[in-house]
């Protein structure tokens, strides 16, 4: 058993933190509060007095598709042939020994939902994995969790000359594969166990089936204001889940994303406006959405913002006035709902994950040292692959 001593405890649910101890074994949390007796054999920590967190959790990122320090051979995260490829999988093209994924889990980013860019009205699946290990299927939390979608000037760029110019066209092309997607799994519900009145097997419709069934959400690229809306918009036609991917332009229309109660990840924000719908971009956001009544994420859409710059994002969220708890939740446990995986991370509570970080001061605060990291109740060992 691995017990971290003498912490002040930071668990994602109380606001106000506390001194006590947290206990882990076979990878879970199995107590978090006051004094917790050691046992012979147990491996201690004393924290002395240093802040406890769970491991942070980045909603949206492209860690280990856009490979650190390798040119265009290292990018596997946009097809470019196809504007329509729902079924390419993240899992496909992650590269576990990438630097930036050893870079994560020593900053205490923990969990890491990655996948296709934004070059593609429909993109494939992201993938939740946690940062440590040689082989990505042993790496995974969950798989498939959301198909990306894209919305703006992405598509309309990179199709420009081939098919698709206008944020109307974007549209057009979505709801078609959403039609046929329901089309398709109407189809094989009507075939039953009869082979000779299945439809011919489609790949793309396939893929789009666990977000026909609402197995899966959307996972929609969109910054300005109008586009937030054309994802709620074709979501709601469809009945399917929707997240929003970041939601530059949120703060302009925070009462009516508080309304819709669709989960919001904001960022990245560190970074210049390089494009006419970025102009709006604020580090405001994050802290209206939230007072609003949004469930909000930060995000660094890594590479865009490293990786390991995931806890500076939330302290400039907080000098702009967001609550440092509220900033606190931003990066564990609202991430982890936003990609469903909160029944394992996001939080210091027994029963998930043993995923901690242990800082010297406030982890937003630039100056803070990381003085632990464990993942599964395993360190983190700085510098090992």
């Amino acid at each position: 058993m691995l017990i971290v001593k003498n912490a002040l405890i930071h668990d994602s649910v109380r606001p106000e933190p506390y001194r006590g101890d947290a206990a882990a074994e076979n990878g879970k949390l199995v107590s978090v509060g006051p004094e917790i007796a050691p046992s012979p054999g147990d491996e201690t920590v004393d924290a002395g007095g240093a802040n406890l967190w769970a491991g942070f959790v980045e909603a949206h990122g492209h860690t280990g598709l856009d490979g650190y320090g390798v040119g265009s051979e290292g990018r596997d995260y946009n097809e470019m042939n196809d504007i329509l490829s729902p079924q390419l999988r993240a899992i496909d093209a992650f590269q576990p020994m990438d630097p930036a994924v050893r870079a994560a889990a020593e900053a205490g980013v923990t969990t890491l939902c990655v996948g296709p860019g934004s070059a593609n009205v429909l993109g494939g699946t992201f993938t939740v994995v946690k940062p440590v290990g040689r082989r990505v299927d042993d790496m995974c939390v969950i798989r498939e969790n959301a198909m990306k979608c894209a919305f703006g000037e992405n598509p309309k760029r990179v199709y420009r000359d081939k098919c698709d110019s206008t944020r109307m066209s974007t549209a057009a092309r979505l709801r078609e594969a959403l039609f046929r997607a329901r089309e398709y799994a109407a189809r094989l519900a009507a075939a039953e166990e009869d082979p000779s009145r299945r439809p011919p097997f489609d790949m793309k419709l396939n893929a789009l089936l666990p977000v026909i069934r609402g197995e899966m959400p959307l996972k929609a690229h969109a910054h300005q204001a109008d586009d937030l809306f054309t994802a709620i918009r074709i979501a709601r036609e469809f009945g399917v889940k929707l997240t929003l991917e970041h939601c530059t332009e949120g703060h302009l229309i925070a009462e009516e994303l508080a309304a819709e109660g669709v989960p919001v990840a904001v960022g990245p924000t560190l970074s210049h406006a390089a494009k006419f719908e970025l102009r709006n971009k604020s580090w405001i956001t994050p802290g209206v959405l939230q007072r609003a009544g949004c469930s909000v994420s930060i995000i660094t859409d890594a590479p865009v913002i490293p990786q390991t710059a995931l806890p500076l994002c939330a302290g400039m969220a907080i000098q702009a006035g967001m609550d440092e708890f509220e900033a606190l939740k931003a990066v564990t446990i609202h991430p982890a709902r936003h990609i469903g995986a909160e029944a394992r991370v996001g939080s210091l509570e027994p029963g998930k994950d043993a995923d901690l970080v242990l800082t010297d001061g406030p982890f937003w605060e630039i100056g803070t040292r990381v003085l632990g990291v464990w993942i599964d109740g395993r360190r983190v060992e700085r510098g090992a692959v």
